[in-house]
């Protein structure tokens, strides 16, 4: 396929490119140690052998990703399933838009669950510059079906690079016909507190052609519910909002974005749910035709809306609501057992936060807020 030019620093890599990318990561001492502590116990000859017959990123995430990510499930999660019956046309190409837990398993997770969904390929997926930290990383994710979303620009550069991101996820679900997975919002909500950016819409419909809202139908919009009953990064989270209130100049290392990224993946995390909505075009019809401020407003109130009452609720979600609150409003929804099991976990949580200032009000106040924000906004959707 003729892909333009000017995808070339951003895109995934073709099945041209693979062989000698393949290479030169099969050559990397950090690679080799990284795959190694993940896959312990195969030789590496082994490895490198299945990884050369692999002709495209499909074929790669089938060999390796597949397997290693059910791993994980099993490892650290008391098991993960994706409900995607508001999709009945399977062979269609859909741009997932979602809640954002885990830099790494949200798309890794939806795509496993979309093959074990007989859906027939997986996603190309959005991911920060800020994140590729070694050029292996770089090299893995594009590998893997990333696509680099630039972050530390200035105004004018933003704009144009929103733009060519924009042309490219059109691209990628018109001409490719690969599916797209994006976050609602630039980074991970600390809290929980789960919004659309407009921002992200906007960008969105830069590319394409016709009104705004023919070139965001062509991209068929589905918003996804990701629903972990635990986060692994909770209390870096609460630590970081500590972090931020004593100094406002503090800023997340390179180190910190690696911790964040490891814990996330091989930290416990419960049940873990994800459910599509149905795709948007529809109701996409129903918006033609306001003010573009408008537009982008009630579509991020309508992505919202979908997300919220989509999410799976556990016993904690609703604990952690009273214990914000001092009350017991949500009592049947949960047993003594489960509110002694949640609060012996926020402890022990709590306990591996490593501050010389230390406020334990505020980080538990934080770590509950990261619980029962997902509660709050459920409940609110299902009224209105």
């Amino acid at each position: 396929m003729n892909i333009p030019a000017e995808f070339d620093d951003i895109r995934p890599y073709t099945p041209e490119e693979l062989p000698q990318i393949c290479e030169e990561l099969l050559d990397d001492k950090d690679f080799q140690a990284v795959i190694q502590s993940v896959m312990p116990g195969i030789p590496m000859e082994l490895i490198a052998a299945q990884l050369r017959r692999c002709k495209t990123s499909l074929d790669v995430q089938k060999t390796f990703f597949h397997k290693l990510l059910h791993d994980i499930m099993q490892q650290h999660s008391d098991g993960f399933d994706l409900d995607t019956s508001s999709l009945p046309d399977k062979d269609k190409n859909y741009t997932f838009i979602s809640n954002h837990r885990d830099i790494v398993l949200d798309p890794g997770f939806l795509s496993v669950g979309l093959l074990d969904n007989g859906f027939p390929d997986t996603v190309e997926i959005a991911i920060g510059d800020n994140l590729l930290i070694y050029p292996w990383i770089k090299k893995l994710v594009r590998v893997n079906k990333a696509f680099i979303v630039q972050r530390a620009l200035s105004m004018r550069q933003m704009l144009e690079s929103s733009a060519r991101m924009s042309r490219y996820i059109h691209f990628a679900v018109t001409q490719k016909k690969e599916n797209v997975w994006i976050a609602q919002r630039e980074g991970r909500a600390k809290d929980s507190n789960d919004r659309t950016q407009e921002s992200v819409l906007k960008m969105l419909a830069m590319g394409g052609e016709g009104d705004i809202v023919d070139r965001l139908k062509e991209l068929n919009l589905v918003p996804v519910s990701l629903s972990y009953e635990y986060d692994p990064c909770d209390f870096l989270k609460a630590k970081e909002m500590q972090q931020k209130r004593d100094s406002e100049n503090f800023k997340k290392s390179q180190a910190d974005d690696l911790t964040n990224m490891q814990t996330g993946i091989f930290g416990y995390k419960g049940h873990v749910h994800f459910q599509t909505a149905p795709c948007l075009n529809e109701e996409l019809e129903t918006l033609r035709g306001l003010p573009k401020t408008e537009l982008f407003n009630q579509l991020a109130t309508l992505i919202d809306r979908h997300i919220h009452r989509n999410y799976r609720m556990y016993p904690g979600n609703y604990v952690a609501c009273d214990l914000l609150n001092g009350t017991d409003t949500f009592a049947g929804k949960y047993t003594p057992e489960e509110k002694q099991r949640f609060e012996a976990y926020l402890q022990k949580k709590l306990d591996l936060i490593q501050l010389p200032n230390k406020d334990e009000a505020f980080l538990r106040r934080c770590m509950l807020q990261m619980y029962a924000n997902p509660a709050i906004n459920y409940l609110k959707a299902h009224e209105a």
